[in-house]
């Protein structure tokens, strides 16, 4: 029997990191070795727990950041916090390269939701207006979310777009747009998470949904995600890479 694959949690006292938490310790496959919450100081520990991959959940924009630490003591990454961009994947993916090391970003767990966004891809191709409206519950912190940005960057890459030009709405009540695309952003009691395409052609207009109503939608894309990050050279991007590779 194969040893089970030691991962370290930070960010373990969140939502999604509680959930990963509970995953990795009912599992046969992952050994959770440590557990990080706010405060704690894991820079000086993690190198030391056994772990091979850390499950990053902290707060949007400092997933680069941590990412780069974890390579620099030998553990690779696996991002789960939003807002790492492209330049910073690049930066991290380098990091991983010069180590002989691997690791992953991945902005939503979600098998619905990765197949939403490689579906909007084909169809940005087709259609040159596209509207994102996503909806989250009040906690979420940033707006657009991080699935919504992605979704929209995917898609101007796919129209041969600026992937990376973020501009606020040129009418009062009209939302951010990213990529080309207009995102809309929803935080309300009740919601959990949600994302809604609309792309429109001469006479015709095509949605695409998703919806999750808890955490364990997940669970699939977590076991999948450290496997790949367990194995791979460098630090790419994407679920789909760990679902589909």
């Amino acid at each position: 029997m194969s040893a089970k694959l030691a991962v370290a949690v930070i960010g373990a006292n969140g939502r999604l990191g509680r959930f990963a938490c509970e995953l990795l310790r009912g599992s046969s496959e992952f050994e959770l070795v440590a557990a990080y919450g706010r405060g704690d100081d894991w820079g000086a520990s993690i190198g030391a727990s056994g772990a091979r991959v850390a499950f990053e959940a902290t707060v949007a924009g400092q997933g680069a950041r941590h990412g780069l630490a974890l390579l620099g003591v030998g553990v690779r990454p696996l991002i789960a916090t939003s807002g790492v961009t492209a330049a910073e994947n690049e930066e991290l993916d380098r990091a991983a390269r010069e180590r002989g090391l691997g690791g992953l970003v991945v902005p939503n767990f979600s098998l619905g939701s990765i197949l939403m966004q490689l579906f909007a891809v084909q169809a940005a191709k087709h259609f040159a207006e596209a509207e994102i409206v996503e909806g989250h519950h009040p906690r979420k912190k940033d707006a657009p979310s991080g699935t919504a940005l992605e979704t929209a960057r995917r898609m101007a890459i796919a129209r041969g777009d600026d992937p990376e030009c973020r501009e606020p709405g040129r009418e009062p009540a009209r939302g951010e747009r990213v990529g080309g695309t207009t995102i809309h952003s929803l935080r309300l009691s009740g919601l959990y998470a949600h994302q809604e395409v609309v792309l429109a052609g001469p006479g015709e207009t095509l949605t695409l949904r998703h919806d999750m109503s808890g955490p364990a939608a997940f669970a699939p894309g977590i076991a999948a995600a450290l496997r790949y990050a367990a194995r791979c050279d460098g630090v790419a991007r994407g679920l789909e890479l760990a679902l589909f590779a």
